[in-house]
Formats: structure tokens, C-alpha cells, sequence
């Protein structure tokens, strides 16, 4: 394997106590900004409501204030409008939270946008409506896919180590899950299937982290290291898989990038929620689950299989 860095000694554990503070704060400031916010900016899956997408014949990507201020004077809410795809296709995507049955709101925006743009012909491109009772169960069923995935984590972790590994690693994935939302609940943006999807993705990214650290924490277990706290066993084995894991989060890193900068309104919210988890993920398996495992170790000595 190519290493990036060889015999390095970092004490990882030594910086715990700051990033316990650092963890804090960024809690905090989730739950704060959920509180300022009222709640989660959650998009049409979960609450209901309308999204179009409209192919314009010219283009409109400066008209995006002002298409959102003729859905505005419709009462349909406060609607959400970007484009969406590459520049040149002129795609506008109007989300609309208002519930209503057939093609209610639909068909209003269609009668607004042509007396505003009789010079811009339009086609409707796509048409989605969720009703409150598919939001209510698409809800439920994301939380409980979190949820359940996390069960699932202790349980192998279980097995194939120990249980306090397995409450290690859901320490620092709860500790991920709950920061990414923050991105999202301080910037206000829309919680979305898409958004689930990323999360779930993270969880696992992280996990796989926390699986190589710890693996190598019990080889060197075996190896009856003498001489060496657990503490001491911990740190050596982050710095001996340091190189894997900066290889690893710099490729997710640039691809997901690629997806943030280049793929448009569309996967940017996607995009995001998987550069802050990579990031995020990473530093919890160093400063989170790592530390929960020594602290563990500490109240219940971890006996070596």
C-alpha cells in the first residue's frame, strides 16, 4: 500500500478534551439553529406538496427572482425555485409545499408563467405530488432506516469485536449524522430523500473507517504489546492506518467535489451532505469513537478475544 506518511507518532487522544469542546459546539449549534428555524426545512417528500420542472425555449437563469415572485403572488406558499441540469437545457424547477388534489397548483403556475412569458414558450417537463398521508409513512420510513441501521452496526460490531466497539461506532456516527443535518439546518436548506440517501451513505463511509482503526487496535492487542497503555495502543494503531485513510477520504473528496461544483442545482444539496459526512466521519472515528472505546476500556477493561 503507498504510504503518504511512515512512522508517524501523532497523539491523536491527546487532542479528545478539544474536540469533545469543538463536537459541543457544533451540537449546539444544530439544536440552535433547529430552535431559530422552528424546525427542519423538510422538502415535498416528507410534508407534501407540488414540484414541476418547466423547459423554457430561451433562457431564464436570471429570471429566478423574479419567477419566484409570480409563484409568490399565487398564495400557493413560499415556493422554492432553481434550475436545475446544465445552463443550456433552461430548466426551472418550482417546488410548491401547498396541498392540494389533481392538478390544482399545477395548472395555476402554468396560467402565471405564460402571461409573464408569452415571449418564452414552455413545456411542462416532469410533475410530482406527494400527498400528507405518502410524506407521513416517506418520513417515518427514512427515520426508521436510520435507526435500524444503527441497531444493525451494534450487533455486527458486536460479533466481530466486542460490544463497547459496537457503542463506540454509533457514538461517532450519531455524532456524524447530527452534525451534517446542522450544515443543513443553520444554511436552511430542504431535508430531502435525497439528503437521507447521503446520510446513509456517510454512516457507512464512517463505519468503515471505525472498522479499519479498530482492527488494527485489536492486532495489536494480540501482539501483546508490552509496555503500552491502551491508550498508547490506540494512537499507534490511527497512525499506522493514517496513510489508508487520508488516501481514502482525498478520492471520496474529489469525486464528491466534482458533483458539488459541476452537476448543478439539482445534486448540490447531495453533494454537500456527503463532502461535510466524509469530513465529518473521518474526524469522528479519531476524536469520537476512539476516544469512547479508551474511556470504556477505562470503566470496563476490554478483555482480548
Amino acid at each position: 500500500m503507498v504510504e503518504i506518511f511512515k512512522n508517524t507518532n501523532i497523539n491523536f487522544l491527546g487532542f479528545r478534551k478539544k474536540a469533545f469542546i469543538i463536537s459541543g459546539t457544533l451540537i449546539a449549534a444544530t439544536f440552535a439553529s433547529i430552535i431559530y428555524y422552528g424546525g427542519f426545512n423538510l422538502s415535498v417528500d416528507f410534508v407534501g406538496g407540488t414540484l414541476t420542472i418547466i423547459k423554457f425555449e430561451k433562457p431564464v437563469q436570471n429570471d429566478i427572482g423574479k419567477i419566484r415572485g409570480i409563484i409568490n403572488n399565487l398564495s400557493l406558499g413560499s415556493p422554492e425555485v432553481k434550475t436545475v441540469g446544465s445552463l443550456d437545457k433552461n430548466e426551472v424547477q418550482i417546488t410548491v409545499k401547498k396541498k392540494c388534489e389533481g392538478s390544482f397548483v399545477s395548472d395555476q403556475i402554468k396560467v402565471a408563467l405564460s402571461k409573464e412569458y408569452s415571449d418564452n414558450p414552455f413545456t411542462i417537463e416532469k410533475e410530482e405530488r406527494v400527498g400528507p398521508k405518502v410524506s407521513a409513512e416517506l418520513a417515518q420510513k427514512a427515520l426508521i432506516a436510520i435507526l435500524l441501521s444503527w441497531m444493525a452496526i451494534v450487533i455486527y460490531m458486536a460479533f466481530r469485536f466486542k460490544l463497547p466497539h459496537g457503542v463506540a461506532a454509533v457514538s461517532g456516527l450519531i455524532h456524524d449524522v447530527i452534525i451534517t443535518t446542522g450544515v443543513f439546518t443553520i444554511r436552511d436548506a430542504e431535508i430531502s430523500l435525497s439528503f437521507v440517501a447521503a446520510i446513509l451513505t456517510v454512516i457507512g463511509y464512517s463505519l468503515n473507517d471505525t472498522i479499519v482503526v479498530f482492527d488494527r487496535i485489536r492486532e495489536n492487542t494480540h501482539k501483546g504489546q508490552t509496555g503500552k497503555s491502551f491508550e498508547d495502543l490506540i494512537n499507534s494503531s490511527i497512525n499506522q492506518t493514517l496513510s489508508r485513510t487520508i488516501i481514502t477520504v482525498l478520492t471520496v473528496l474529489f469525486v464528491v467535489s466534482l458533483y458539488f461544483f459541476l452537476g448543478g442545482e439539482s445534486t448540490r444539496d447531495l453533494s454537500l451532505a456527503m463532502l461535510v459526512g466524509t469530513i465529518i466521519g473521518t474526524y469522528s472515528t479519531y476524536f469520537v469513537s476512539s476516544p469512547v472505546l479508551m474511556y470504556w476500556n477505562k470503566k470496563w477493561p476490554i478483555k482480548s478475544h
